[in-house]
């Protein structure tokens, strides 16, 4: 039976599905429309960066703080306000006047989406039975897809024909449908660590360090102050671990990590996984344009090729993971994806067809989908009910973290290979290298986490 504690099980489902289209969508849309608002506001091309930067950064600062305070209050109480809250300053940026003023709100955009995103599997993981969860975390997962997916192809044809502005202002009644169904639709959760005390101190250390971390990799080639960064968040979340077996009511259990194998090691999966495959849009990108001579509208087309496999096997992940164990089937999808990216690094060259880089995508994309949806759905069934909400957060925390280390990655490479210079014809061969280097990284963080999906073994739903 379906549970009712939360409300209409169907309207948790469609809030939790519109909440996560919306936060990557307002990520890979925007990343198109910045060009033509940096001309419209004059903007710098560090400020460009940063309206990027700051959204992804402000998400994972966050996620866990507001997926650990759902369970202590019940994750209603902190979507909906995060809803209203990124749903508000998404209608607002469409009138903003100064690249200041965007800049600041970008950043409180992303602490609106981690408010609406860190208990969202909760949510799901309460509202419907372990028989039948896989295939609702499947089809949320299908959502953050499409969002991802179709960012990129609706803001390049709504920013070249009505202006960067109503890339943002297109997405506030999706804001409001969600806000409207939270407020009227979904009960008032049952509080799965009632009692327990907030541990704000720890969350304060945690966003610090993370902050510092992604920042830090962000400018990695501006030495000292990139490295230093780094350094620092690194020392940051070393105290923090250290400050939370202290702590009574701590943030992140550790204990939970020691003792729960499967647990740690399936969210470790599912950083190697997002750092595997975020970045391979960025870089493909690239390559289509230069070394292929490819228009940005039709490079957009071969790179759907990935986020649409995505889009279709999640969901059909999600119902073969109740039917056999979820970290096997997890474990198949990485290998996948892994074997995606290794053929794509060993064919990629100035000559190689279309139609094999886009069965190559095609078979990444494929390997993700069928990971991600049974290895969400072994996370939030390896801990007890009272963690559904750590578990949700620790899920986002990983896929925000898994996208810092990809684009890290990539900065890293170009300027071991590209130095400062621009692409064009005198540097494609330099490029070229670079491409393949990165995807034979991107393969190897994939086998990364085949091997540790592999060591922590089996575990039946809860």
């Amino acid at each position: 039976m379906i549970r009712d504690k939360a409300g209409s099980p169907a309207m948790v489902l469609a809030t939790v599905c519109i909440a996560q289209f919306m936060a990557p969508f307002m990520l890979t849309a925007v990343g198109v429309a910045l060009p033509s608002l940096g001309r419209d506001l004059g903007a710098s091309a560090m400020q460009l960066g940063l309206i990027e930067q700051l959204y992804v950064v402000s998400l994972a600062m966050a996620m866990l703080t507001f997926g650990r305070f759902g369970d202590i209050v019940g994750q209603r109480r902190v979507m909906l306000p995060g809803l209203a809250l990124f749903t508000g300053l998404t209608c607002s940026l469409g009138f903003t006047t100064s690249v200041e003023m965007i800049l600041l709100q970008r950043f409180f955009q992303g602490l609106g989406a981690a408010m609406m995103l860190s208990g969202s599997l909760a949510l799901v993981a309460a509202a419907y039975p372990p028989e039948i969860r896989g295939r609702k975390i499947g089809l949320v997962s299908a959502f953050t897809y499409a969002g991802l997916s179709m960012g990129p192809v609706l803001g390049g044809y709504v920013t070249g024909h009505f202006g960067w502005r109503l890339v943002f202002l297109m997405s506030a009644p999706l804001g409001l449908a969600a806000t409207g169904m939270c407020l009227f639709g979904m009960r008032e959760a049952v509080k799965n660590a009632s009692g327990e005390r907030m541990d704000w101190r720890g969350g304060l250390a945690y966003a610090a360090s993370v902050g510092l971390v992604m920042l830090g990799a962000a400018h990695a080639r501006e030495i000292p102050l990139g490295p230093a960064m780094i350094a620092g968040g690194i020392l940051g979340l070393a105290l923090f671990l250290r400050l939370q077996t202290h702590t009574p009511c701590p943030l992140l259990d550790v204990g939970l990590l020691r003792r729960n194998r499967f647990f740690t090691l399936s969210c470790l999966a599912a950083l190697g996984s997002y750092a595997a495959t975020f970045g391979l849009t960025f870089f493909m990108s690239l390559y289509l344009q230069y070394a292929k001579g490819l228009p940005p509208r039709l490079a957009g087309f071969v790179l759907l090729a990935q986020p649409v496999m995505q889009v279709i096997a999640s969901p059909l992940s999600g119902r073969l993971a109740e039917r056999m164990a979820p970290a096997r089937l997890a474990t198949i999808g990485m290998l996948i994806s892994a074997v995606g990216l290794f053929a794509a690094a060993v064919t990629i060259g100035p000559d190689t067809p279309l139609w094999l880089l886009v069965l190559e995508l095609a078979v990444i994309g494929t390997g993700f989908g069928v990971f991600v949806t049974p290895n969400s759905t072994a996370i939030m069934a390896s801990v007890q009910k009272r963690q559904f909400g750590l578990a949700s957060g620790m899920i986002a925390s990983m896929r925000t973290l898994g996208m810092a280390v990809s684009m890290s990655s990539i900065t890293l490479i170009f300027a071991l290979f590209m130095h400062d210079a621009a692409i064009g014809p005198d540097t494609l061969p330099a490029f070229l290298t670079s491409l393949r280097v990165g995807l034979t990284a991107f393969a190897i963080y994939s086998c990364v986490g085949v091997l540790l999906s592999l060591l922590r073994g089996a575990r039946s739903a809860r």
